[in-house]
């Protein structure tokens, strides 16, 4: 036994007798031998289909079964993680079939274009093995499945030349059963780089089946689609993502710090969590008030979180942003009773009370609407101003915002000093005249009891 374990012991491998899956989950347990990592140091990120029965064999490891084709794409999520914070070490491992590797096709590309840190073992029986062997885009020309019964008429993708076009910096194919597979797996985890190793294999449930297939039968099928097998050409002396990352080419200049004025100064007086809803039409930057109050409230010294929600039509239609903030951690941001609503326009309203936010208002809850809209069917404390007429409809969420705010000032204006100077020079004047707008028109109701 190894110094450390990844294949369980009692191991007993659930797959169909003779399926080359059972040879790939041996050869990667012996290419992690050859390795020695430490078994926590792999992440095994597996595909729905039988190649994400592997899970349950590999107990010593990280293991993450993922949705149809997305296996890649988890895997490149946590190698991006390893790029941009304190690295940990971690290795993802991806076990996809030739189905899933079509669905996520694209997660592939752009992997091998990021040149992340990850290998992908792909297990190419030409088919979908676990739905019923339909045809995959990998399929071999004039092989029989369940949907090409006649055998298949339609060209198979090559997946390796497609990654080389993507500059993939390590490449390889081996048969399941090539003595040779466990040490080019290996190479392949070793390797600092996006890496894939297609490993083309019998499926006995349908693929010997049909075809009447054999060992060398399927040599003469790779033969035919005039493929190559072994350690393949790529682009191996590319800088990965990690090594572009962490240098800052003479083309792009470094970073600046961010400004003093950025930083939090836990100035809020906010002692409670509080829950807003802003609502307008889309196009009249609603969603980029809500961003910046968010911004304003996290120099504060607040957390918060922003939901947002427009129709597909981006510029029809209502505009709708959900606000939490806290001047503690906020662990569920759902929206069930909202301490304050702010309506700029009349597709905000009507959304409002299609999605049923104001039947969840409270008594106590405050109703700052645009003057023009009628009365929302809701409980709780109605405040009419003319924001829309006044501040201009680009401007009449984030006058609502700032109205509210003299009602309730817990955002000092360094804040949102703090939060202006995050915007580009040119960006900032309309934002400081929506504020200064909705300050005076909530001033000249100073005396009026919302």
């Amino acid at each position: 036994m190894a110094e450390n374990q990844y294949l369980a012991p009692d191991a007993k491998l659930p797959y169909c007798r003779g399926c080359g899956h059972a040879a790939v989950v041996r050869h990667l347990s012996r290419a992690l031998e050859r390795l020695q990592l430490p078994p926590r140091s792999i992440a095994l990120t597996t595909d729905i289909g039988c190649v994400g029965l592997a899970d349950s064999l590999f107990p010593y490891l990280h293991t993450v079964h993922t949705t149809h084709g997305r296996s890649t794409a988890f895997a490149t999520g946590m190698a991006l993680a390893e790029v941009v914070l304190e690295p940990g070490g971690l290795k993802p491992v991806v076990m996809i079939g030739d189905g899933g590797a079509m669905i996520g096709l694209l997660h592939l590309v752009h992997a091998a274009q990021l040149n992340v840190d990850i290998t992908v073992l792909l297990h190419n029986n030409f088919l979908f093995g676990m739905t019923g062997g339909q045809h995959s885009a990998l399929t071999p020309l004039d092989f029989a499945t369940a949907t090409t019964p006649g055998g298949n008429w339609t060209p198979p993708l090559d997946l390796v030349a497609l990654l080389r076009a993507a500059h993939a910096g390590f490449l390889a194919r081996h048969l399941a059963t090539d003595a040779a597979l466990d040490a080019t797996i290996a190479e392949a985890i070793a390797y600092p780089g996006f890496a894939l190793v297609e490993i083309l294999e019998l499926c006995t449930a349908y693929g010997t089946r049909w075809n009447q297939l054999t060992g060398s039968k399927l040599k003469e099928i790779i033969a035919r689609q005039g493929y190559q097998v072994g350690r393949l050409e790529a682009e191996a002396g590319r800088p990965t993502l990690r090594e572009l990352y962490r240098r800052a080419p003479p083309s792009r200049p470094a970073r600046a710090a961010a400004p003093e004025a950025e930083k939090p100064m836990t100035a809020s007086p906010l002692t409670a969590e509080l829950r807003l809803v802003v609502a307008g039409s889309a196009g009249e930057r609603v969603q980029s008030a809500a961003a910046l109050f968010c911004r304003a409230a996290l120099a504060a010294g607040l957390y918060t979180t922003q939901k947002n929600d427009n129709p597909v039509t981006q510029g029809t239609g209502f505009s709708l942003a959900e606000i939490c903030l806290s001047p503690r951690p906020i662990e569920y941001t759902g929206m069930e009773n909202p301490d304050v609503v702010i309506v700029a326009s009349g597709d905000g309203w009507k959304e409002l009370q299609a999605n049923g936010t104001f039947a969840r208002c409270r008594p106590e809850t405050l109703l700052l609407i645009d003057a023009e809209l009628e009365a929302p069917p809701a409980q709780g404390r109605l405040l009419r101003l003319e924001l829309r007429r006044a501040a201009s409809p680009s401007r009449a969420a984030l006058a609502g915002l700032a109205a509210w705010l003299v009602l309730s000032p817990f955002l000092p204006d360094a804040a949102w000093q703090a939060a202006l100077a995050t915007l580009s020079a040119d960006r900032r004047a309309e934002p400081s005249e929506a504020l200064r707008m909705g300050r005076e028109l909530r001033a000249d109701r100073t005396g009026t009891n919302p």
